[in-house]
C-alpha cells in the first residue's frame, strides 16, 4: 500500500480571517448513472438507491471481503469509480485511505496528529469524505480541512481550529465537509461563534465565511449536520439545519436567502441536532427534539421564499416520531424515518401523515447508523452489530436478521450491487458471489 506523509500546508497564504441536492445538477446526474456513492448519503443526499441486486440475506457466503482498518474512526465510506474512500486513524495521526474494487488498499495518506474521540461511538474521524470525481474533501475532529486528488496527493491542507478558534462542541465532530461547484464548504455550529465558510477547491483560500448564530438554550446550539447544497430560484446554495433553525444560503458568497425557526417551542435544555435534514417533493423534513429520550419532535418545511419563513413555510408538525442520531431516508417520494430504539416509520413529506409504522426487535443498544433504502428494501443496522432488512415498498415486511462480528456507528452504503459497511475494526463488502 501506497504512504503519504504530507506536511505542507496553505493556511499560511490562505486568505484566514452532510439532496435538488448535488454538488451540481449535472454531477449528480452523473454520479446517479454511474452508480458512485459520493458523499455520506449518496448521490442525492437522500440514503437511498432506486435499484440493483442487493444481498437481503447473508452469511460468510455473502462477504466477498473485508479490510482490516488501522484505526477507530465512524466515517461513512464513499465510493467513486469503483474507488472506496474513507478516514481513519493510523499510528495517532488523523488519515485518509482508499481500496479498491476487490478490496486491495490503494494508498493511505496521514495529516496532523489525531483528536481521540470523546463518545465511546465516537472518533476523530466521524466526518464522512466527499468528492466530485475530481476533488476528495476530508475534515478531521482535529481541525485539520483537506482537499485531495483521488490518488491520495495532499491539493492543500488547513486547520480551521488554529485559523478560528476551539470547537466548543459537548461530543465529537460529525459535520462532514461539501463539495459546490466551485468550493469546499464546512459548517461550524457550537457553543461558540458559529459560521459557514466556503475554501477554493485549487488553492485552499478562504472565498467567504458567514457568522451563522442563534440564541438558543443549552447545547441548543451544537450541531453535528451535515449541509446539503441545493438550487435556490435558479442558483446554487447550502441547506443547514443547526442552532435549531434552518437557512439556506447562496453558495456563491454565503449570503443568506431564508431562515426558519421555531424549532424548540418550550425552549428545552440539551436538544443539538444530530440528524441532518432530508428533501422529498420539495418538503424538507427535520427531526427536532430528543427522540432517544421520549422527547421527539418531526417538522416538514416548505423549500424557497425569501427572509424569515417561519410562519409561512411550516407544513406540518409530528409529535410522536423523529430520530435523534439516524438520518431519515427519502425513497420514491416517501420518508423512511428510522428511531434510535428502532422504530420505522413511512411518511408523506407534504403531509406528515403516517403511510405505516412497525417498531424492530427491542434490545439494548441504539441506531446510530442512518437508514439505507435499496431497490424497495430498507437497511437498518443497531450499534452492537445487528442488522435488519425489511421490504418498505408498498407496506412493510421484515426480511431478514442477522449479526455483524463487530459494532457500527457508520451508515451503511449501496453501490453496483454491493453493500458496503463499516465496522469498528473492518470494512466489509457484501454481495452475490
Amino acid at each position: 500500500m501506497q504512504q503519504r506523509r504530507s506536511t505542507r500546508s496553505y493556511a499560511g497564504r490562505a486568505a484566514f480571517g452532510g439532496v435538488m441536492v448535488a454538488v451540481s445538477l449535472g454531477a449528480v446526474a452523473l454520479a446517479a448513472e454511474s452508480g458512485d456513492w459520493p458523499r455520506w448519503r449518496g448521490p442525492q443526499d437522500n440514503g437511498s438507491v432506486a435499484g440493483g441486486s442487493y444481498p437481503v440475506k447473508w452469511g460468510e457466503s455473502s462477504v466477498l471481503w473485508k479490510a482490516r482498518l488501522p484505526g477507530k474512526g465512524f466515517s461513512t465510506p464513499i465510493v467513486w469509480n469503483k474507488r472506496i474512500y474513507l478516514t481513519a486513524p493510523t499510528n495517532g495521526t488523523d488519515a485518509a485511505l482508499a481500496f479498491d474494487w476487490s478490496g486491495k488498499p490503494l494508498w493511505l495518506t496521514t495529516f496532523s496528529k489525531e483528536q481521540p474521540g470523546r463518545h465511546r461511538n465516537g472518533s476523530g474521524s466521524n466526518p464522512s469524505a466527499s468528492t466530485d470525481g475530481h476533488t476528495l474533501a476530508v475534515y478531521f475532529k482535529s481541525g485539520t480541512l483537506a482537499a485531495m486528488e483521488l490518488d491520495g496527493k495532499v491539493r492543500w491542507q488547513t486547520n480551521l481550529v488554529t485559523a478560528f478558534g476551539p470547537e466548543e462542541l459537548f461530543w465529537d465532530q460529525g459535520a462532514s465537509p461539501v463539495l459546490t461547484r466551485r468550493d469546499v464548504v464546512f459548517a461550524r455550529m457550537h457553543h461558540g461563534e458559529s459560521w459557514v465558510a466556503a475554501f477554493d477547491k485549487q488553492t485552499g483560500a478562504l472565498r467567504w465565511k458567514v457568522p451563522r448564530n442563534y440564541e438558543t438554550p443549552v447545547e441548543g446550539d451544537n450541531a453535528y449536520t451535515t449541509p446539503l447544497v441545493i438550487e435556490h430560484a435558479g442558483k446554487e446554495a447550502l441547506l443547514i439545519w443547526g442552532a435549531q433553525h434552518i437557512t439556506a444560503h447562496d453558495a456563491d458568497n454565503g449570503n443568506l436567502f431564508w431562515s426558519c425557526g421555531d424549532f424548540n417551542p418550550r425552549q428545552s435544555g440539551y436538544w443539538p441536532q444530530v440528524a441532518s435534514p432530508v428533501i422529498g417533493k420539495s418538503v424538507v423534513v427535520v427531526a427536532s427534539g430528543r427522540a432517544d429520550r421520549g422527547q421527539p419532535l418531526l417538522y416538514g418545511v416548505k423549500l424557497g421564499g425569501s427572509g424569515d419563513v417561519t410562519q409561512t413555510h411550516k407544513l406540518w408538525t409530528r409529535k410522536d416520531i423523529g430520530a435523534f442520531v439516524p438520518t431519515p431516508a427519502e425513497y420514491q417520494g416517501l420518508i423512511y424515518v428510522l428511531g434510535d430504539r428502532g422504530e420505522i416509520e413511512c411518511l408523506d413529506p407534504e403531509t406528515g401523515k403516517q403511510v405505516w409504522r412497525h417498531t424492530l426487535p427491542k434490545a439494548g443498544a441504539n441506531y446510530y447508523a442512518s437508514p439505507l433504502v435499496v431497490g424497495g428494501n430498507l437497511y437498518a443496522i443497531r450499534e452492537d452489530g445487528a442488522v435488519y432488512v425489511a421490504k418498505v415498498e408498498g407496506g412493510y415486511e421484515l426480511l431478514h436478521e442477522t449479526k455483524m462480528d463487530e459494532r457500527v456507528i457508520a451508515s451503511p452504503i449501496a453501490v453496483g450491487n454491493r453493500l458496503f459497511i463499516r465496522g469498528e475494526n473492518h470494512l466489509f463488502c457484501l454481495g452475490e458471489k
